[in-house]
C-alpha cells in the first residue's frame, strides 16, 4: 500500500506543480481549484463517512457470518449507493450556482467579477459528475479492503493523475504558462473550462475503472439487488446516521475554510488563497497517505474483528503500537519541514519563472508540519472508535474539532492582510486537531482500558532527543548553503532542500539505532528487506 501511495502522491505532486504553472496561485488558479475540489467535498458530505468508516466493519462481519461471505449484502450496498449517487449528481449539476453561493466569498458577487463567477459555475458543472465516480471508487475499494485486497485502491489514483497531467500538458501546449502578469487574475474561456473540467472528471472515472477487475479476483461476484429491506443494511444505515452528522460537522468547518480562502485572492494582489492552502495541504498529506492511511487501512479489519470478539485489550495495544509506527515518520516530517519549507515550495512551485509565486507557499507549508502530528493521533483514535461502532461519540468529538477550526479561523483571517490568509487557516487547522487529538486519545484509552501509553511516552522522549539533533543538522546544512539565495530556482532549491533534509534523516537514523527506537529501526528494516527481495 505504501509503495502504491508513493507513486500516486508523486504523480499527484507533479499534477499540482503543473497546475500552478498553468493557472498560477492567485484568482485564476483558485477558480479551478475550488471547482475541482467541490465534488470531493460534496461526496464526503453525502456518503463518504458511511463508506469510509462504517462499511468495512460491517463487511468484515458479513464475510465471517454469512454463508455467501457477504456477497448479497455488498451487492445491495453497491446497488443502493449507485442509485443514490446518480440521482444526487444530476441534481447537483442543475443546482451548481446555488451550491457555489455557500462556498464563495461575497466578493464574487461584484459585477466586476461576473466573468469569474460564470467561469467557476461552468467549471463546477464539468467537475460535479465526479461525485458519482468518487463514491463508487471508495465503495468498491472498501469492498476490496474488507477482503484483504489493499493494494489496488492505493495504486488506482495513479491513473487519475496520469490523465490529469496529460490534461494540464495539453493546456500548457495550447495556452502556455500563466506567467507573473495580469493573466493570473483573468477568468477562463469556454474551451479552457472544457479541457480542465472534463479532463479532471475523466481522471476520476479512470481510477474507478482500474478497480473493477479486482472485484472478481477477490472472490466477490456482484449482482444488482433491490431488496433493500435487509436488516443488516438497516443497521449499516442507522450506524451511518451519526457518521453523516460527523461529516456534516467536518464539512461545515471546511466550508468556512474555502469561503475565507476564496476571499484571499478575489481582491487581486499578492493574497494567498485556496490554491496555496490546498496544495500545501497536499504536500503535508504525503507522509500521512504513505504511512498513516496504509497502516490504518490494514489494521481496520483486524480492529473490527477484535471488537466483534470483545478483545478490547488487544484492540488498544494494536492502535497504540500502530500509532507509534506512524509517528516514527510523521514526527521527523513535522520537525524538518518548517526548516526546509522555502526550498520545498520553490522545488514544487517555482517552475516557469515562478520564484516569487512559490515564496508565498513557504509560511503555509511550514505551519502544516506540526499540525500533521495532531491530525495523525486523531486519525488513529477514530479508527478505534469506528471498529467499536461508536459513531455517536465520534460525532461529538468532531463537533469540538470543527467548532475550534471555525472559531479560530474566523477570529484570525478577517483581521489579517490577504497575504496571510492561508497561514492563518493552517493555524486554525492545527488548533482544531490538537483539541481532537487530546480528546479522542483520552476517551479511547478509557474505553478499551489502555493504549500502551507508557510505551508511547518513552518513544516520544527518545524521539524528542533525536529530533533536536536532526533538526540542528538540517538547519546547519541549510545555513551553510544560504548564499544560494532566498528565492532560488527549482533545481537549486531541490538540491539545497534535499541535502539539508538528507542530513537530518541520517542523524535521525543514527540516533534511532543508538537509542534503540524500535519503531524507526523496524520500519527501516522492513523497507530494506522488501527492497532486497525486489
Amino acid at each position: 500500500m505504501a509503495a502504491g501511495t508513493i507513486f500516486s502522491r508523486a504523480s499527484g505532486l507533479l499534477r499540482s506543480a503543473l497546475l500552478v504553472v498553468a493557472l498560477g496561485a492567485s484568482l485564476r488558479g483558485d477558480l479551478f481549484a475550488i471547482a475541482n475540489t467541490l465534488p470531493n467535498m460534496v461526496y464526503i458530505l453525502l456518503a463518504g463517512g458511511i463508506f469510509n468508516a462504517v462499511l468495512v466493519p460491517q463487511l468484515v462481519r458479513r464475510i465471517k457470518d454469512d454463508p455467501d461471505c457477504g456477497d448479497a449484502y455488498a451487492s445491495r450496498v453497491i446497488t443502493l449507493s449507485a442509485l443514490f449517487l446518480g440521482a444526487v449528481t444530476v441534481l447537483l449539476v442543475v443546482l451548481a450556482p446555488l451550491l457555489l453561493r455557500l462556498y464563495l466569498d461575497d466578493g464574487f458577487r461584484d459585477p466586476a467579477r461576473a466573468a469569474h463567477l460564470e467561469s467557476i459555475v461552468t467549471l463546477t458543472r464539468w467537475c460535479l459528475p465526479q461525485v458519482f465516480f468518487y463514491g463508487m471508487f471508495v465503495l468498491v475499494g472498501q469492498v476490496l479492503n474488507a477482503r484483504g485486497r489493499f493494494g489496488p485502491m492505493m495504486w488506482a489514483p495513479i491513473a487519475n493523475n496520469i490523465l490529469s497531467v496529460a490534461m494540464l500538458g495539453t493546456y500548457l501546449l495550447v495556452w502556455g504558462p500563466v506567467g507573473n502578469g495580469p493573466l493570473q487574475e483573468a477568468a477562463l474561456d469556454g474551451t479552457q473550462e472544457l479541457v480542465l473540467g472534463l479532463g479532471s472528471t475523466l481522471g476520476i472515472v479512470a481510477q474507478l475503472v482500474v478497480l473493477v477487475p479486482y472485484l472478481r479476483a477477490s472472490g466477490f461476484s456482484y449482482r444488482p439487488r433491490f431488496d433493500f429491506r435487509d436488516p443488516e443494511l438497516r443497521k449499516t444505515l442507522s450506524l451511518g446516521v451519526w457518521t453523516v452528522l460527523f461529516v456534516i460537522a467536518t464539512q461545515a468547518a471546511y466550508l468556512v475554510v474555502v469561503k475565507l480562502a476564496s476571499g484571499g485572492t478575489v481582491g487581486g494582489g499578492d493574497g494567498t488563497g485556496y490554491v496555496v492552502y490546498s496544495n500545501s495541504l497536499l504536500i503535508m498529506m504525503v507522509p500521512h497517505s504513505i504511512i498513516t492511511v496504509s497502516l490504518a487501512t490494514a489494521i481496520l479489519p483486524r480492529l473490527s474483528a477484535y471488537a466483534h470478539e470483545g478483545r478490547l485489550a488487544e484492540l488498544g495495544a494494536t492502535v497504540g503500537s500502530t500509532l507509534r509506527t506512524s509517528l516514527a515518520l510523521v514526527l521527523p516530517f513535522a520537525v524538518l519541514l518548517p526548516l526546509v519549507a522555502g526550498d520545498v515550495a520553490a522545488a514544487a512551485f517555482s517552475w516557469g519563472g515562478g520564484e516569487d509565486r512559490a515564496a508565498g507557499f513557504a509560511p503555509t507549508l511550514a505551519l502544516f508540519g506540526p499540525a500533521l502530528v495532531f491530525f495523525t493521533v486523531h486519525y488513529f483514535m477514530l479508527r478505534g472508535f469506528y471498529s467499536l461502532e461508536m459513531t455517536r461519540l465520534v460525532f461529538f468529538i468532531q463537533l469540538g474539532v470543527s467548532a475550534t477550526n471555525i472559531a479560530v479561523a474566523t477570529a484570525l483571517v478577517p483581521h489579517r492582510p490577504p497575504v496571510e490568509t492561508a497561514p492563518m487557516l493552517v493555524i486554525a487547522y492545527g488548533s482544531s486537531y490538537a483539541v481532537g487529538a487530546v480528546a479522542s486519545f483520552l476517551l479511547l484509552r478509557r474505553t478499551v482500558g489502555g493504549l500502551e501509553t507508557p510505551q508511547l511516552v518513552r518513544f516520544l522522549v527518545r524521539m524528542a532527543v533525536i529530533l533536536v539533533a536532526a533538526g540542528a543538522a538540517t538547519w546547519l546544512v541549510e545555513l551553510s548553503m544560504s548564499g544560494l539565495g532566498d528565492r532560488p530556482g527549482p533545481l537549486v532549491a531541490l538540491v539545497r532542500g534535499g541535502l539539508s533534509g538528507l542530513a537530518g534523516c541520517v542523524v535521525l537514523l543514527l540516533g534511532a539505532r543508538l537509542l534503540r527506537v524500535r519503531e524507526v529501526t523496524s520500519l527501516v528494516d522492513t523497507v530494506a528487506a522488501r527492497l532486497r527481495r525486489g
